[in-house]
């Protein structure tokens, strides 16, 4: 029996949820793949080097190197810097510009944080299944000529439970690891309007007077 056989049969003692469950264990390592390379680029070594590259153009006042740095490349840091020249530095619209990036931050996260409830539900549900199919064949008299009907629905509950369980587990530890990321990003993101308000302390959107600006508190 090759591999392929083998699958089959153990999906098939698994029951039917180990579908809905092969499933989003495919979603669940697509979407870990796309966002460890996202914060690869991001916070990888290259990634900071161009993060503090930002931060000392903004504190210097350097707008030629700002949005040079901002046109070369996807880097979600030149973006915000770039998008702080173009709105304004003031609370109000730096808060703006870092909640524009947001989604690009906690992309997929519902996605997980769905599969990581969802899978193990999934697993409760085969196991209730299998547990229903187990008593039905308590009750009939096949039980007593082949124990082994008795001991299928028992395994089908086991399978489904272990695997709904592997499934949220295997989301669950790179959620947090990105949920991490995220929450990194947006200090370095605090970081980063700092400095722009350092060397662009007056900085305005344009057309707009500083008096149609209101005032507001930057948080996270």
């Amino acid at each position: 029996m090759g591999p392929a056989e083998h699958f089959l049969k153990f999906m098939d003692h698994g029951g039917f949820v180990m579908w809905p469950l092969l499933v989003l264990s495919i979603i669940s390592v697509t979407v870990t793949v796309e966002r460890t390379l996202f914060w690869i680029r991001l916070h990888g070594r290259r990634g900071i080097r161009e993060y503090d590259a930002v931060v000392m153009r903004l504190r210097n006042a350097d707008e030629e190197g700002v949005r040079s740095m901002d046109r070369a490349g996807d880097n979600l840091y030149a973006d915000v810097a770039g998008g702080l020249l173009d709105q304004g530095t003031d609370d109000a619209h730096a808060l703006a510009v870092v909640e524009a990036q947001r989604p690009r931050l906690e992309r997929f996260s519902i996605l997980m944080s769905t599969i990581i409830t969802g899978a193990p539900m999934f697993g409760i549900l085969g196991t209730v299944l299998g547990i229903i199919d187990s008593f039905g064949v308590l009750g009939s008299e096949d039980s007593l000529a082949d124990p082994r009907l008795v001991s299928n629905g028992i395994s089908v509950a086991l399978i489904a439970t272990a695997s709904g369980l592997v499934v949220a587990l295997v989301t669950l530890f790179p959620y947090m690891v990105f949920k991490a990321q995220s929450d990194r990003a947006m200090g370095r993101l605090e970081v980063l309007i700092a400095a722009a308000k350092t060397g662009f302390p007056t900085r305005r959107a344009r057309g707009v007077k500083p008096t149609e600006v209101p005032s507001q508190a930057f948080s996270a």
